[in-house]
């Protein structure tokens, strides 16, 4: 008889629900895991939020204050989707209570938050990961075989995009996300992380780089009650903007590589366009999330006039065969979350990390922590 894994989840915005939509999707996907989650509590600070995630989910109960999973003994695992400035209090909390830990990226606000979870999960000897969801996609895990197989030869250069729209309207609300206390970095956490997980994931470390940042909504208003999501307010009391909009990083690789990564969460006119472009000495390969299920890949031996074809991946990237039967059939978002939910709940069962791990998180935010340097003293830093 498969074991349960007695699961809570704090905070239950929109990554709350996508963290327990893919817990129970679970058994769908990946029937052999030795564990089977268990939805045992949901904390919320907002009144009958909570309350109705348990209606809604099946929790066997709701609280208010996170710190009660923290001393629940049926509470073994914890998915930490609270926002940016709660992340290190929450995670190291919880690793000392001997739970472990699912957490959303960037894992706190500075690379020294990240350092004090992933400290607390190595003391603690429980299981941390991290919410880098993009580098589940198995186009991104195929593209990445193809560059270690040297598929498209040494590589040179690679561009890294994220742009979103999410920020660009004007009465945007200016909730935590856009103050420096609680959202740190702005884009840099929201977007850019992520970008910089998949350079990592790609091409290996990242030696030094150097970057421009820009706030291009100065103000917004500030909402008059709880939020989640991205909020619209009007009519409110005018605040500033304190974060980063906007990111245009270059990047130097151990490899001898180079790159740019550029995310900006106020380009109007573009939802989700994230992507990369790897170019290499015979060849190159391209993915767009959108098309999530397809590369662009170019390879052979004329090197000039190369065609690029495309290519739809199938059953043997990644975990696609958890999810669909042949190439070209459509995976989603939240198919990327079952599959994070999927290399936590193995690390678990293990006792061994899969995934993205805490260690990752902390290499992504010391890379964060130097854009932002960089763009203040207008100079390349190095990440050694």
């Amino acid at each position: 008889m498969v074991k349960t894994l007695g699961i809570a989840v704090v905070g239950f915005g929109w990554m709350g629900r996508v963290h327990t939509q893919a817990y129970t999707r679970l058994p769908h996907h990946f029937p052999r895991l030795p564990l089977r989650p268990e939805l045992v509590a949901v904390a919320d600070e907002v009144p009958g939020r909570a309350e109705e995630a348990a209606g809604q989910y099946g929790f066997a109960s709701a609280v208010r204050d996170w710190r009660e999973l923290a001393a629940d003994p049926r509470v073994q695992a914890v998915s930490v989707t609270a926002p940016n400035f709660l992340h290190r209090e929450i995670g190291v909390a919880l690793a000392e209570a001997g739970k472990h830990i699912w957490i959303e990226k960037p894992v706190g606000l500075t690379a020294e938050d990240a350092r004090a979870v992933a400290d607390a999960v190595g003391k603690a000897g429980v299981q941390g990961t991290v919410g880098f969801n993009y580098r589940n996609a198995p186009a991104v895990e195929a593209a990445r075989d193809l560059v270690a197989s040297g598929g498209i030869g040494t590589v040179t250069h690679v561009r890294i995009r994220l742009f979103s729209d999410y920020a660009a309207h004007p009465e945007g609300a200016l909730t935590w996300r856009y103050e420096r206390a609680r959202g740190g970095s702005g884009v840099l956490g929201d977007l850019a992380s992520h970008g910089v997980d998949l350079a990592r994931f790609l091409l290996g470390d990242i030696e030094s780089l150097s970057a421009d940042t820009a706030v291009f909504v100065p103000e917004r208003a500030r909402p008059t009650g709880a939020t989640a999501g991205h909020t619209r307010a009007t009519g409110g009391e005018l605040g500033p903007v304190e974060n980063e909009d906007y990111v245009n990083c270059l990047l130097r690789f151990a490899s001898g590589a180079r790159g740019v990564l550029e995310a900006c969460r106020v380009s109007v006119g573009e939802q989700n366009n994230y992507g990369f472009e790897i170019h290499g000495t015979k060849g190159a390969v391209f993915w767009d999330y959108r098309r999530m299920g397809e590369l662009g890949v170019s390879r052979g031996g004329s090197y000039q006039d190369q065609p690029v074809s495309t290519v739809f991946v199938g059953p043997g990237a990644g975990e696609y065969a958890a999810f669909q039967p042949g190439s070209a059939n459509a995976m989603g978002y939240d198919d990327l979350k079952v599959i994070e939910a999927s290399h936590f709940v193995r690390s678990v069962a293990e006792g061994t990390p899969h995934g993205a791990t805490l260690q990752d998180a902390v290499a992504s935010a010391a890379a964060l922590d130097a854009m932002v340097r960089s763009a203040e003293r207008r100079a390349w830093v190095s990440l050694g």
